[in-house]
């Protein structure tokens, strides 16, 4: 069976796919950047700030699924974290193609995560595909060094595709646990969409895009149901079974508390999976209210 390399695999998504890739008959073999790691037969260790990598975690290598990169809510945007959202993803991506181009490795397939941070933190009517432009804030500008980054893999005849990924939903952490406050409210005015996807048909349509010779070039992971932050809060009190208050939390407090990332809480626009289903690709969990009842 084929050999899968996989980048910030002992995160939320990383660990459930590695999981199911096993399940399947992948040997898997995971980067960590977690200094306190010991390199195994399985694991390995690299530094993006030094530009290092361990070659051996490339032996007979045939695929590269990469996830690595410092998470966009977990911290205020300072300088400092601005900067480390950003070379977490595009410094490691230039690690991983200098790496697989100086040890000429045939790689089969190249897999990586974007974000649907590409289409901007803004709110419109528009329904965004892929073949837009990247929007000119702090995160569309990350998108798109991210996944200029990602496409000089096709400089070297192999197989690249995209994932721009919204909202992932999980028991297992992420910000769906954010969101099970003791009392739910919608956030600003409840009019933003929130583009969302189950993390088993995320991990479905990495496996698709690795096994399936028909995926190239960029996807929109998000399920194909549009729903709006306040119908977002209402079905997730109700299936949760905790209190909803229609009484909306103000913008400026979100503002107060985190700064300018709370563009991103306040903001969303539809984005489009009618490319992802004209593959042919099947969500199990096509609207919320099934999604969330199977992670209670």
């Amino acid at each position: 069976m084929s050999k899968v390399l996989i980048t910030g695999g002992t995160g939320l998504i990383g660990s459930r796919l590695s999981g199911l890739l096993k399940a399947k008959g992948y040997e898997v073999i995971i980067l960590t950047r977690n200094n306190n790691f010991k390199n195994s037969h399985d694991s390995f260790h690299w530094n993006i700030q030094e530009y290092s990598i361990d070659d051996s975690a490339f032996k007979n290598i045939d695929h590269i699924l990469h996830l690595a990169g410092a998470g966009v809510a977990d911290k205020r945007w300072s300088t400092k974290r601005k900067k480390e959202i950003l070379t977490s993803r595009v410094v490691s991506t230039n690690l991983l193609y200098d790496t697989i181009k100086r040890l000429k490795i045939p790689l089969k397939s190249f897999v990586a995560a974007s974000a649907i941070g590409y289409y901007g933190s803004t709110t419109t009517d528009k329904i965004f595909i892929e073949t837009d432009q990247p929007h000119n804030d702090f995160l569309g500008n990350v998108c798109k060094l991210w996944e200029r980054a990602i496409h000089q893999f096709e400089n070297l005849k192999i197989r690249t595709v995209v994932l721009r990924t919204g909202i992932v939903l999980s028991k297992d952490g992420g910000a769906l646990e954010k969101m099970k406050t003791p009392i739910i409210t919608p956030i600003g005015n409840g009019k933003q969409y929130m583009p969302w996807i189950h993390i088993d048909d995320l991990c479905n349509l990495y496996i698709n895009a690795l096994e399936d010779n028909q995926y190239k070039g960029v996807y929109n992971a998000v399920s194909p149901e549009h729903i709006t932050n306040y119908s977002f809060s209402k079905t997730l009190s109700y299936i949760f079974n905790k209190p909803f208050l229609s009484l909306t939390i103000p913008k400026f407090v979100f503002k107060l508390v985190f700064g300018e990332m709370s563009k991103i809480i306040l903001n969303g626009s539809r984005i489009s999976s009618r490319k992802l289903s004209q593959t042919g690709f099947e969500f199990k969990y096509e609207k919320l209210n099934n999604a969330l009842k199977n992670l209670r």
